[in-house]
């Protein structure tokens, strides 16, 4: 049922434009699925990437990684500093990239640079782009058809890559289950003096992470958690003054810092989708699940889900299967859930423990970094959870074509 007839403009639509959308596409145009992209032009995007060592892997076996590789910077160590000032502080932690058998955690680059390398790649495959939004998403028992300005697409499979406001997602009819944290964050890129020896510092504050995370040469990307009302003055500084408020900040451990042009500001929650998939429409990225920019888990989740679901759509089309089934779908949210639904627990836990004023809650962020400091075979396995989870390891993730 996989093949083409006059009634399908596609096999699968990805609705969206962002990485998780542009590797769906690509993965599944390399598997051999007649794939089309209806995406507008992205906005201008500051952020920065910390794709782990599963998503290199990935993206290197669809043969994207060496186009970002000059834009990328190492991750070799992860240094966690208790910087909350409480009497219960946690001791300093590092974790190193070698004691695993890895050269680098991950890499570091800016979504500019990635997304750009990710468009020129679907363009080499000649993948068909409408660049335009979708309007509408009207599914039925054998497909969906999608509206935009200008015409329509009839597919059997619809991948929601289309983010936190997905207008996929909502065609599905699947609702969220969110919960907003009393914090902003700020990021934006700077330059500094010092070297970074590609390690990235996270300082724990009590009012979440400041984190400093390698960009190639002596610059780094920031993500720094702050209350509301301290997040929007932070904002709103000469980049003079902003400079000089996060080298303080950073305790001048990179020396003299200097905040580039642009920078962002959003508040932080956490969502999941009610299923991650249903009556034709399967969601990926934050239009499934939305995770604070706290352990580099929010788009690699996004790129764990892409690879997973173009593997088990390429599955079931060499089995001349539906793409579209209730029961293809059924099996991603399966697959995908348990791995959203840890990350997610884990970096509630920790963002809560930061923010917390109660003891005890404390007492065991402190103890769990000391153990974690002190026990080199539960540290390692940590490290290993963190960058290649054993439970979600799709065959991109692993070297392997689809």
């Amino acid at each position: 049922m996989s093949g083409g007839t006059s009634d399908f403009t596609a096999d699968v639509a990805v609705v969206g434009g962002g990485p998780a959308g542009l590797v769906s596409a690509i993965a599944l145009a390399a598997a051999g699925v007649d794939t089309i992209l209806i995406a507008p032009a992205p906005p201008e995007d500051f952020r920065t990437t910390a794709l782990l060592a599963g998503s290199v892997t990935a993206l290197t076996t669809l043969g994207v990684w060496e186009a970002c590789l000059p834009n990328a910077a190492p991750l070799k160590a992860i240094r966690i500093i208790d910087d909350t000032g409480r009497l219960l502080r946690a001791p300093e932690v590092k974790f190193d990239a070698a004691e695993i058998g890895l050269d680098a955690f991950g890499y570091n680059i800016e979504n500019r640079h990635l997304n750009a390398v990710l468009h020129d790649h679907t363009a080499r495959l000649k993948l068909p782009r409408i660049a335009a939004a979708a309007s509408a998403v009207v599914t039925d028992p054998t497909g969906a058809t999608i509206t935009y300005a200008g015409g329509a697409a009839r597919v059997r499979l619809v991948v929601g890559a289309d983010g936190q406001r997905s207008l996929c997602r909502a065609a599905a009819g699947i609702g969220t289950h969110r919960r907003a944290y009393p914090q902003t964050a700020l990021i934006l890129n700077l330059g500094h003096a010092r070297p970074h020896a590609d390690i990235s510092t996270e300082f724990h504050t009590a009012t979440g992470p400041f984190t400093l995370v390698p960009l190639p040469g002596r610059r780094s990307s920031l993500v720094c958690v702050l209350d509301p009302a301290s997040a929007a003055a932070l904002y709103a500084m000469p980049d003079a003054a902003l400079s000089a408020e996060i080298e303080r900040r950073a305790h001048s451990l990179l020396g003299t810092m200097t905040a580039e042009p642009g920078r962002g500001i959003f508040a932080l929650a956490v969502e999941t989708a009610q299923t991650f998939a249903r009556g034709r429409i399967a969601l990926v990225g934050e239009a499934a699940h939305v995770v604070p920019p706290i352990g580099a888990q929010g788009l690699n989740l996004g790129l764990r889900d892409a690879a997973t679901l173009a593997e088990l759509v390429a599955d079931a089309r060499r089995q001349d299967l539906d793409i579209g089934s209730p029961s293809v779908l059924a099996r991603y949210d399966t697959q995908r859930r348990a791995d959203a639904t840890s990350r997610r627990i884990a970096i509630d836990l920790l963002n809560r423990s930061l923010i917390s004023d109660f003891i005890p809650v404390q007492s065991a962020r402190g103890l769990s970094l000391y153990l974690i400091d002190s026990i080199g075979p539960l540290r390692r396995a940590l490290m290993r959870e963190g960058v290649t989870p054993l439970a979600s390891q799709p065959r991109l993730m692993r070297g392997e074509m689809l």
